[in-house]
């Protein structure tokens, strides 16, 4: 399914009864069409399924077969207008995705998720864990009671005894928050949490703020990218970017020549024939967040040590061995 399908799916799960994620690309929960069986209200026989490249719906007692924007339209009339008009934006048309050419009026969408938290300059705490590593503290959030945050916006923690405080790193489509990060303070299993709001939704942060006119440096970190004109931070997202319109981008890997996980990393994309930053023996630093704060003009030094092909090859095999 593709992400809009996933998208709209969600918001109108909490509506659909006894709604539930059978697996991927596959939902069930009683028919609201027919009412679904009236002696049992346990049974749920109505299904959203992956048909090709489309989403369908079925149900198994009143035997209803239609597309998902149709299905849509006969439960609720506006956000079926939201969702044509997305598909319309993302180029969806033809002979599987029949419905009415949307208007084209700007209005507000009718579920619109956002973060209700203070920013990590308004709370001493965030804004002094960031200023010291000079990352700018009016992007990301601070939340007091991540378990109690992550909850309020998606069913996560089943178990919210014990709380801690962490950063929220917001991720945004196509300006919709999609997810988000939490990033510890302090010494933590867990320094990185990602929690989608929607399958299939880029696990990127900063995709929102591309310009693919130019170059886009892709980091390891969130945090790393801020420092980087144009660039974004994987948040567990996999190594394709095509599919979200990104192609030959620089990769950004930590300055760690024994680490085997980054050899294989780098290995990939020299592989694909694709850039990657090899760091010079002047650097001495992990990360990029670190070079900032020993003094490096980074970008300059990422521009001066791009390679592809060959030449990669050969500042690859030297990198290894400092």
């Amino acid at each position: 399914m593709d992400y809009v399908d996933v998208k709209y799916i969600n918001l109108i799960s909490a509506r659909l009864l006894n709604f539930k994620r059978v697996k991927n690309n596959l939902y069930n929960f009683r028919c609201p069409i027919c009412g679904d069986s009236k002696k049992n209200k346990s049974k749920c026989r109505g299904y959203l399924y992956q048909v090709k490249n489309n989403t369908n719906f079925k149900c198994h007692n009143c035997g209803v077969n239609i597309s998902f924007n149709n299905f849509l339209k006969k439960i609720d009339s506006e956000v079926y207008k939201q969702y044509t008009f997305e598909k319309f934006k993302e180029g969806h048309t033809g002979r599987n995705f029949i419905t009415d050419e949307p208007d084209f009026v700007f209005e507000k969408p009718v579920f619109k998720t956002k973060i209700v938290l203070p920013l990590c300059s308004e709370v001493e705490r965030g804004r002094t864990y960031l200023e010291k590593r000079r990352i700018d503290p009016t992007k990301f959030y601070y939340a007091e009671k991540f378990k109690e945050f992550a909850n309020s916006l998606k069913s996560t923690f089943a178990n919210t005894n014990y709380e801690e405080s962490r950063i929220i790193i917001p991720l945004y489509y196509q300006k919709d928050l999609i997810g988000f990060q939490g990033r510890a303070l302090g010494p933590s299993p867990n320094k990185y949490i990602t929690v989608m709001l929607f399958d299939d939704a880029p696990k990127i942060y900063g995709f929102d703020e591309l310009n693919t006119e130019k170059t886009i440096y892709v980091t390891e970190g969130p945090f790393d990218s801020t420092f980087i004109s144009n660039s974004i931070a994987l948040c567990g997202a996999d190594g394709d970017l095509s599919k979200w319109g990104i192609s030959n981008p620089v990769w950004i890997y930590d300055n760690e020549p024994r680490n085997a996980e980054i050899h294989s990393r780098i290995s990939k994309v020299i592989d694909r024939g694709e850039r990657v930053v090899i760091w010079p023996s002047s650097i001495k630093e992990k990360d990029i967040n670190d070079m900032v704060l020993a003094g490096h003009a980074v970008q300059s030094v990422i521009e001066s040590n791009t390679y592809s092909g060959l030449e990669a090859k050969l500042k690859f095999t030297t990198w290894k061995k400092i």
